[in-house]
């Protein structure tokens, strides 16, 4: 009996090995990509969809054979439009789930609480939206569009012939650090060009905020002193379908005050009456009319994946794009899904963008891609009215505040270094070694 017993533990054992050898070889045979994106609270009107998007693209590439003959394994977690729980599904994503890569994040607070646990752990992950710039860490690409491919050149648009040579100027945007910083840059770049403070008013309203009568009130009233007026707008998420539809309750037409938004595409005016938002606009560095057959295909495949032909596209659905296929690309050009060995991989990269040009992953983690002014049509799509004659390099650091002017990002030799300071030659921040 004893014999026996012994026996039925040693097979016992070597079951026990055996399961968990194969479940050690069965991890090994996939790469984990990780989806960090809010499926409920405030911000899931904007990042369901580039959860899908993932989804999306993991499929497609899983049908072209994978990465470097691995199947690629999304590992999906919702942070719930909750910022500190960002950090805390980050490191889930990295310790527990043991991915490769995470692409993820909307918001800056977002982003900045992951941002710790990233390079604590050597993380790396793909940021898909515009945002306020003032950053380069060696564990992030920022896909998203900088100041510089966004707000500056809408402000240059609307001072021009073309934007009916505006010169005051509404800065409105949800309480948070994208608008706050971006706004910062904004107000200093207005007053380089001459636009006096008086003509310069500063909103902000927090997540989710409904309310909108008084304000828009507001900004009839500032727009009734005898000078064109315009709304540069931050607002971000649910918020923005009331403010619209304010907008519209109040009668501000296009023709009185047009507002400019970076954070308005297809899909957040998907649920709502676009009639009285016609010619009101959006800065973006991709518009779903954008005329291109890559641009078609991406559309078509989307609808498909998604069945629903009305569905949508959006510019961080096309920033998403580009960043997965630039990981992609990277992987295969390391051979390896290994963080270092990717990150040396992918400077220099140039993949496709969905306009018909090409977008390229710079060594201060940030891409050169167009941009691009879309007017609001009754249809709930833009009719792009300008767009720059080629791509513009992301600058990291903006050169319109005193103390970032002097700071360049560079992660390759010998800088390797996202806050390098040109007048006292020290990194102050993280270095890359």
């Amino acid at each position: 009996m004893k014999t026996l017993n012994t026996t039925v533990k040693k097979i016992a054992l070597a079951t026990s090995i055996s399961l968990a050898a194969a479940a050690v070889q069965a991890s090994e045979e996939t790469i984990k990509v990780g989806v960090l994106h809010s499926l409920s609270g405030t911000m899931a009107i904007s990042e369901t969809t580039l959860k899908d998007t993932v989804l999306m693209l993991i499929e497609q590439q899983n049908k072209e054979g994978g990465l470097l003959g691995k199947k690629l394994e999304p590992v999906v977690v919702d942070p719930a439009s909750n910022w500190p729980l960002f950090a805390e599904k980050a490191r889930e994503l990295l310790v527990k789930e043991e991915v490769d890569v995470i692409f993820g994040s909307w918001t800056s607070v977002s982003r900045k609480s992951a941002l710790p646990v990233l390079e604590e752990l050597n993380g790396l992950m793909f940021y898909p939206v515009q945002y306020e710039g003032e950053e380069s860490s060696k564990n992030v690409f920022y896909t998203g569009a900088a100041p510089n491919q966004q707000a500056i050149p809408a402000v240059d648009y609307l001072m021009s012939e073309a934007g009916d040579s505006v010169d005051r100027f509404v800065l409105a945007g949800t309480d948070y650090v994208y608008p706050r910083t971006t706004n910062k840059i904004l107000e200093s770049y207005l007053k380089s060009k001459g636009v006096a403070e008086s003509d310069i008013m500063v909103n902000y309203t927090p997540f989710g905020h409904s309310d909108w009568q008084t304000i828009v009130s507001d900004i009839k009233k500032f727009g009734s002193a005898g000078k064109k007026t315009a709304v540069i707008s931050t607002v971000n998420g649910d918020a923005n379908v009331p403010f619209y539809k304010e907008l519209g309750n109040q009668g501000l037409s296009a023709e009185d005050i047009p507002v400019i938004a970076f954070s308005v595409g297809e899909e957040e005016l998907s649920g709502i009456d676009t009639g009285p938002l016609v010619g009101h606009l959006a800065a973006w560095n991709y518009f779903m009319s954008a005329e291109s057959d890559v641009n078609d295909e991406f559309i078509e495949t989307w609808q498909a994946f998604i069945k629903d032909e009305e569905r949508v596209t959006n510019d961080p659905m096309e920033a998403t794009y580009i960043g997965f296929n630039m990981w992609a690309k990277a992987v295969e050009k390391a051979g390896t899904a290994e963080v270092d060995s990717v990150r040396d991989a992918i400077y220099g990269v140039t993949v496709p963008n969905l306009t018909g040009g090409y977008a390229v992953m710079n060594t201060n983690h940030h891409l050169t891609k167009p941009v691009l002014i879309g007017e609001i049509q009754d249809d709930g799509q833009f009719e792009i009215v300008w767009k720059t004659s080629g791509g513009v390099i992301g600058d990291a650091w903006t050169d319109y505040l005193p103390e970032s002017a002097k700071i360049i990002a560079d992660w390759t030799a010998p800088v390797k270094c996202g806050n390098y300071n040109l007048s006292t030659s020290v990194c102050s921040g993280q270095k890359y070694e």
